[in-house]
């Protein structure tokens, strides 16, 4: 009987620990949006602030933290997910390319929190091809999905992956950031209390063809969208790589006469400029912003949810974006470069209970550091195979030491889509090198044929819309030589060495001094 009641007791204890436990454990949101630029943010401040684009992202960084140095390290859709599911670099999990997929075994941020007693859902944008089986529950777009009456693969359907889809149309034709709010919402009511949640809710928006919800057709219809000075003026920019041919990028102007905004928003061909870029650029801009509010308000709904059910100081609430943007500057569209508007990312955290309201941080993160960091959130101690390092300290405003002092960049699609050539780079705090190398290398989906490698360097101190390379300026030289150190002393710490390359070390021996 003693026995018994002893065995009794010791259930008790360990059930009420396992309870003590959840019960410590923040529930997480983790919302993404696809190419949402921080400066289409109000909170970050520039020309389109003034808009109010983001109301609700902007009383959550009133709230919470906004970091101002958050950086992708390969800025294209499936990479960047690949590294947020994996915590590693694109050249250690392998998916350089959009052609690249994660499977099951290796989505280890989901199977990290699910092995830690979190309830787990991935609901929305997924891109990476294999089922995400590490999940308790899934409803995600295949591939890019569409942006009305868009078809999802669900979990819950009696078929297997790729063939458990569900279309959610209706009538009034319904827009998949609704679709994507409604179904978080249906989990959110129905998980199981007990547990903590661990939600990732990814919006397809404002990925292009930037297909706003209808009630937005009139939004900033009367509205002169502010343009960048960079997108008419801009004397020192670029290299010979970048500046004129194959490797120059796509464009709001009819500059790259293969693929420009022109073309994409149905600009008559035959307006010349600059009628024609104001044109395209006026319609780019209204409609990703249009895409951008959508978002904006089914946050709204999905905030009032965790307020209305006593979730709303108990809850982690993180949004970032996959990568950043290009919206004209250096009359460039697409994301891909290591450019500062499409390598920065937006990164805003709200939990009362750690970090102080309206507080913010330039401290350079990226997003190998995204998964370390929510591990970390959830107490659990981040994987050694994980190459990056939480930054919840950061957040909490913390002195951390040893903190890192440079970002490390490689886009590897050579020339792929939107004709940006293959480049890696580093960027600190004051200066950003970039080395056009210009090979397709062994990337999938890359375009066979190299481009004259050239370098870039901007002082973003004192240039910080990066309008003038100084790469060749003599005032800069020694400056040249310590990043160049840094940048290969960087390369050889994450395993990322030219040296596996014959074709690149070539390359290097001409160029790397030129």
């Amino acid at each position: 009987m003693a026995l018994s009641m002893n065995i009794s007791h010791s259930l008790f204890f360990i059930f009420l620990g396992l309870f003590s436990t959840h019960a410590q454990q923040p529930n997480i949101l983790f919302i993404m949006a696809d190419d949402h630029a921080a400066h289409a943010i109000g909170a970050y401040g520039g020309r389109l602030a003034s808009l109010n684009p983001s109301p609700h992202l902007d009383k959550l960084a009133e709230e919470g933290v906004l970091m101002h140095n958050a950086f992708c390290t390969n800025s294209i859709c499936t990479p960047s997910r690949a590294t947020l599911i994996t915590g590693q670099y694109s050249h250690v999990n392998g998916v350089t390319t959009l052609r690249g997929e994660i499977e099951s075994e290796r989505q280890h941020l989901a199977r990290l929190m699910k092995d830690a007693g979190y309830q787990t859902a991935m609901i929305g944008k997924w891109h990476l091809k294999a089922e995400p089986a590490a999940f308790d529950y899934y409803a995600v777009l295949p591939g890019q999905g569409s942006y009305f009456n868009p078809i999802l693969r669900v979990s819950t359907e009696k078929a297997s992956w790729p063939e458990n889809t569900k279309r959610f149309a209706g009538y009034d034709c319904k827009h998949v950031s609704d679709v994507v709010t409604q179904i978080s919402l249906d989990w959110l009511k129905n998980r199981k209390q007990d547990q903590p949640f661990f939600l990732m809710h990814h919006f397809k928006a404002p990925h292009d063809n930037f297909e706003n919800a209808e009630r937005y057709d009139f939004l900033y219809e009367n509205t002169d969208i502010p343009e960048p000075i960079s997108l008419w003026h801009q004397p020192g920019f670029g290299s010979s790589t970048t500046r004129q041919g194959a490797g120059s990028g796509t464009s709001v102007s009819s500059r790259n006469d293969r693929r420009n905004m022109g073309h994409h928003m149905f600009v008559d061909q035959n307006m010349r400029e600059p009628e024609y870029t104001r044109t395209a650029y006026q319609r780019y801009l209204k409609k990703y912003l249009r895409t951008v509010k959508g978002i904006d308000d089914n946050l709204g709904l999905l905030f009032d949810y965790l307020k209305e059910n006593d979730l709303w100081d108990n809850t982690i609430i993180v949004y970032t974006s996959d990568q950043g943007f290009m919206l004209g500057e250096h009359d460039l569209i697409d994301k891909r470069w290591m450019y500062e508007e499409s390598l920065r990312q937006p990164f805003i955290v709200r939990y009362p209970r750690w970090f102080k309201a309206g507080s913010s941080s330039s401290a350079i993160v990226n997003n190998v550091d995204y998964a370390p960091t929510l591990l970390d959130m959830a107490g659990i101690s981040p994987p050694d195979y994980m190459q990056g390092r939480s930054f919840l300290p950061i957040l909490k405003g913390e002195e951390v030491q040893g903190w890192k002092t440079a970002s490390y960049y490689r886009y590897w699609m050579h020339l792929a889509h939107h004709d940006n050539p293959a480049h890696y780079g580093i960027r600190t705090e004051e200066f950003k090198l970039i080395f056009f190398y210009g090979l397709p290398l062994d990337a999938a989906g890359a375009v066979k044929k190299a481009t004259k490698p050239s370098w870039e360097l901007y002082d973003l101190k004192s240039d910080p819309q990066e309008m003038t390379n100084v790469y060749h300026d003599p005032d800069y030289q020694s400056i040249i030589v310590d990043l160049k150190k840094q940048l290969l002393d960087l390369k050889e710490a994450l395993g990322d060495i030219d040296e596996k390359y014959p074709a690149l070390m070539e390359v290097r021996k001409k160029y790397w001094d030129q």
